[in-house]
């Protein structure tokens, strides 16, 4: 594994790496992005649905609430740990950005990088209300599901061990999305508003899949820290969030831009 064709060609067969020593320069660089992507995400996630907790209407929804976002940071560190063998600085990395900061409701960044945060963009945007919470939760953690299955079967052994582990717990919170959004449906008239919310999140969840093809994708693929594309985990969940959107008695929106 000296060597480029070496590397890829031991990870094309199969191999794992268990090591930053056993990795390139371009590795290294490519997964550092990858797990940046996930830590920032998770961490702008938390911090943001933080702010979420006092809307949710009683006490049980706020204690699974305070759980979620705790586990998200407890996600966000294990990973993090990873990153700090690469060589990050992991003791300056919480204060690196305004985590719990928000754009306006009406901004659209598409697949654009905001100054180094490397959050998925739909952690740009502010929420507005519990319903609206609910439906991005359920929307959004559709899609982390995917992403981390596919992740869970990356070449670096540790990280996909972690991702893993972590995949049960960000399961369980897509589900808890889902039997809160079902619940406040069910309770009264929130259908009106649980469609405006779930036609504003859907084209921005849409897009944490990325463009068809860049740099890193590609990259990604060669190295086996991801077996398919944007537009087949894009297409995954298209199927999955429409199966969910129909069972609550939504209609899906379209997938257009933002």
């Amino acid at each position: 594994m000296n060597t480029e064709t070496g590397l890829v060609d031991y990870i094309a067969g199969g191999g794992k790496l268990t090591s930053p020593n056993n990795a390139n320069a371009r590795y290294r660089g490519e997964i550092m992005r990858l797990m940046a992507v996930f830590v920032d995400s998770e961490m702008a996630g938390a911090s943001g649905f933080a702010d979420s907790i006092n809307m949710a209407p009683g006490l049980n929804e706020r204690i699974i609430a305070a759980r979620i976002v705790a586990e998200k940071f407890v996600h966000a560190g294990r990973v993090l740990k990873i990153m700090e063998e690469f060589g990050a600085n992991t003791s300056r990395y919480v204060g690196s950005h305004p985590w719990s900061n928000r754009l306006s409701r009406e901004s659209s960044l598409g697949t654009k990088r905001i100054d180094g945060d490397m959050r998925l963009n739909v952690f740009h945007y502010p929420l507005t209300d519990w319903c609206d919470a609910l439906t991005m939760n359920t929307l959004m953690g559709c899609a982390t599901v995917i992403q981390l299955k596919e992740l869970s079967d990356c070449s670096y052994q540790p990280l996909a061990s972690a991702f893993t582990e972590i995949l049960p717990v960000e399961s369980r919170h897509a589900n808890l999305g889902v039997a809160g959004l079902r619940q406040i449906l069910a309770d009264g008239d929130a259908s009106a508003k649980a469609q405006a919310s779930a036609d504003y999140w859907y084209p921005r969840v849409a897009s944490t899949f990325g463009r068809a093809s860049s740099d890193h994708l590609d990259a990604y693929l060669r190295y086996g820290l991801r077996r398919r594309s944007n537009e087949e985990l894009l297409g995954a969940w298209q199927t999955d969030a429409g199966r969910i959107l129909n069972g609550l008695g939504l209609a899906i929106p379209k997938a257009g831009a933002e």
